[in-house]
């Protein structure tokens, strides 16, 4: 006859050891690819940048223009936010000839305009500008025209440039944080209100809440050094913030504190009040009904306004019916948080072995569903909205990145409706549990009444015998001495010995006695803390356990972490997304360059440039080929092709290329790249402000720690 041991892995153990490999194939596919695609995102987040593309100059461009004009006009593809010096215009000389006010023209926001004095002589001058787009990210640039003829310039500008990396960086991290911030903040609090408040939820709602505080408090503080392309130092000029809090996204982000601070109150009374309980059922519901209505109408305001704040500041907030985008992003963000938010709740609760009932987890499952075609239909509506073509899908950044998004959409409904059976299946296996359970009561019950009926019937029919007996047997016994009482009742205490040795085996203890198998602490603090360890690691085994040995839970615990892990990956791509240009700019933008006067006033060869470079080892060794067109001043495509020493086209992990134009004080002006195909790397929209000979600094990196710099002189014609 086989052992027991060797029939064991055929049973629930084995399925419950199959089940848990396949949890941990899954949690590594996801962990897997969380980190590829947020290195994609710290990839692709460096190239996200400006919004508001400037699509046309009066003068235009590169223009020769007979008279001197009265003001310079700057057209932009959406509104951008100026100061006093967005726009200056220096003469040959480099001396400022603007009159020193910028303002928008007859009150359209996507317009700039700056006075020039009278009497300005022939030549050529240069026009630079900065601003801040309507959704919160900086702009700049430079070009020339030239009053009757063309001329030589010593003008140097300083255009403001890129963002600081470092504060880039750091701004980058700060708008995610705030993102998630208000997801576990949301989703914590609908998940405790209506569902099951517990401590692992609390942990996440205020969680949130000061991740969103911090994050917020940080992107104001940035605010000012990420628009002027100054470094980390910058920080320290608290007098630069009433310059951003004059702004749109600085008012914004100040509203976004003070309702944190309101919110703040709205956690208390939550996890404190509303969830506190009494041991009076009858008054814990009474005190839930009072605080309900408040708690429910107060927490919409507070979710309402904070979601504002990020409607009110980004994409929504400018471009084409901005009315109903707003109120439109506004449900979106809430969708997201309560989806998201609850998801984390809900995982923390089944991971920490807490009890929730099926109703709650139901109650949920519908909540998220609702949820779901919220952010349907209105990313729908915002895909139309800033995509605007079928074809802007696939040849603009932000309709890549939008793809990737609807795939992630997708995998995560997915693995929702995975969830969704786990969750009818708790249900079924919690009812028929039930009903073996109360059918297993009433069978118990009648067996006992059946037990009692039949001892009732015997006890009577001897109860005539028995006091017979009795009597006969008191009126036979001698009267007892001392000692004979003390030997009679030895036995009884031997009893009650063996009794207590019973009690203290099956575990049964009295109050303050310590507990079979543990070491008295003897009043010694440090002992008694060492069991109090023991006693805690020992609960949580047990809980662990019984957490685990629950299949219907143990899968549902299993699907909603996948759940979680692929909604991170889904928020870094939203966070991508919000400061990527969106589609219908780009393309506008594009249209507009394409029929800009004065784009095809020569006929010039580009300009190509050939690069060895030997970073170290023999598989560093190659050619970079840099090629400019139509190397004009103004707009300009460049692109980079690496190749082997046979020339055949390889892929390095880095490349990155500036230009500086050292006569003139210009640069070095960084081109983000973006890789094409092997060995390819391309940047659309290159703009040189002016002719000359520009130095090219290419850096080519082949490994971790191996890269290379190499210079060359590059000839822009005029």
């Amino acid at each position: 006859m086989p052992s027991l041991t060797s029939l064991a892995p055929a049973g629930p153990t084995a399925t419950r050891s199959r089940t848990t490999a396949t949890a941990r194939r899954l949690m590594a596919i996801c962990g897997t690819l969380l980190a590829a695609l947020l290195c994609a995102l710290s990839v692709g987040a460096s190239s996200a940048s400006a919004h508001a593309a400037l699509t046309s100059t009066d003068p235009a461009d590169g223009s020769v223009v007979k008279t001197a004009p009265r003001e310079v006009t700057l057209n932009f593809s959406e509104g951008v936010l100026l100061s006093g010096d967005s726009v200056r215009v220096l003469d040959p000389k480099g001396k400022r000839v603007d009159t020193g006010k910028t303002a928008h023209v007859g009150g359209k926001s996507s317009t700039a305009a700056a006075g020039l004095h009278s009497g300005l002589p022939d030549g050529t001058y240069t026009v630079a500008w900065k601003a801040v787009s309507e959704d919160s990210h900086p702009v700049s640039g430079a070009f020339t025209f030239s009053i009757g003829a063309p001329s030589k310039t010593t003008a140097k500008v300083s255009t403001g440039g890129e963002s600081d990396s470092t504060v880039g960086t750091l701004y980058g991290i700060g708008r995610y944080a705030a993102y998630g911030g208000f997801a576990a903040l949301m989703g914590g609090c609908v998940f405790a209100g209506l569902c099951r408040s517990s401590r692992p939820v609390r942990k996440i709602a205020v969680g949130g809440w000061v991740t969103v505080f911090t994050a917020t408090l940080l992107l104001l503080l940035l605010r000012g050094p990420y628009t002027d392309g100054e470094g980390i130092g910058g920080v320290l000029d608290l007098g630069r913030l009433g310059d951003v809090l004059s702004t749109k996204p600085g008012a914004a982000l100040l509203s976004r504190l003070l309702l944190l601070g309101a919110a703040a109150i709205f956690l208390a009374v939550l996890f404190g009040s509303y969830t506190r309980r009494s041991g009076d059922a009858e008054v814990d519901a009474r005190r839930r009904q009072d605080l309900a209505f408040g708690l429910g109408f107060g927490g919409t305001v507070m979710a309402v306004g904070l979601a504002a704040t990020w409607a009110m500041a980004e994409h929504a907030s400018v471009g084409l019916q901005r009315q109903l985008a707003m109120p439109v992003d506004v449900i979106h963000l809430i969708a997201v948080g309560v989806w998201m938010g609850g998801l984390a709740s809900l995982a923390v609760t089944l991971w920490a072995g807490e009890p929730i009932e099926r109703a709650a987890v139901r109650r949920f499952s519908r909540l998220a569903f609702s949820s779901v075609v919220a952010l349907v239909v209105t990313g729908l509506y915002q895909s139309w909205r800033q995509v605007g073509s079928w074809g802007a899908l696939t040849d603009t950044e932000y309709g890549r990145w939008l793809l990737v998004k609807v795939g992630l959409v997708a995998v995560l409904v997915g693995i929702a409706a995975v969830s969704r059976r786990w969750t009818g299946r708790l249900t079924d296996a919690t009812a028929e549990a039930e009903k073996e359970t109360e059918a297993g009561t009433e069978a118990e019950s009648a067996s006992e009444a059946a037990s009692d009926a039949k001892a009732t019937t015997e006890a009577r029919a001897e109860a005539g015998t028995d006091a017979e007996t009795a009597a006969a047997v008191k009126a036979a016994q001698p009267a007892r001495t001392g000692a004979a009482d003390a030997a009679i009742d030895a036995p009884a205490e031997a009893e009650s010995a063996e009794a207590e040795s019973a009690k203290a085996e099956s575990g049964e203890s009295e109050p303050g006695e310590s507990e079979p198998g543990e070491e008295s602490d003897d009043g010694d603090p440090v002992r008694a803390a060492q069991l109090a360890r023991q006693r805690a690691a020992k609960g949580k085994a047990t809980t662990r356990r019984e957490r685990d040995a629950d299949r219907e839970r143990s899968g549902l615990r299993r699907s909603v972490i996948a759940e979680t892990v692929v909604a991170v990956v889904l928020l870094a791509v939203a966070t991508v997304l919000s400061g990527t240009q969106p589609g219908r700019a780009e393309t506008e933008q594009a249209g507009a360059a394409a029929t800009q006067p004065g784009r095809d006033r020569l006929n010039v060869d580009p300009v190509s440039v050939l690069i060895p470079y030997n970073t170290g080892p023999k598989s560093g060794r190659g050619k970079a080929v840099v090629m400019i067109e139509p190397a004009l001043p103004g707009d300009n495509a460049l692109h980079v092709f690496t190749t082997d020493l046979a020339d055949r086209p390889v892929d390095v992990p880095e490349v990155k290329l500036s230009l500086t134009l050292g006569s003139k004080g210009i640069g070095p002006l960084r081109i983000p790249l973006e890789r094409l195909s092997t060995g390819h790397w391309s940047a659309r929209t290159v703009q040189l402000p002016m002719a000359g000979t520009w130095q090219l600094s290419l850096t080519v990196r082949t490994s971790d720690i191996d890269q290379v710099t190499e210079t060359r002189n590059v000839k822009v014609a005029q």
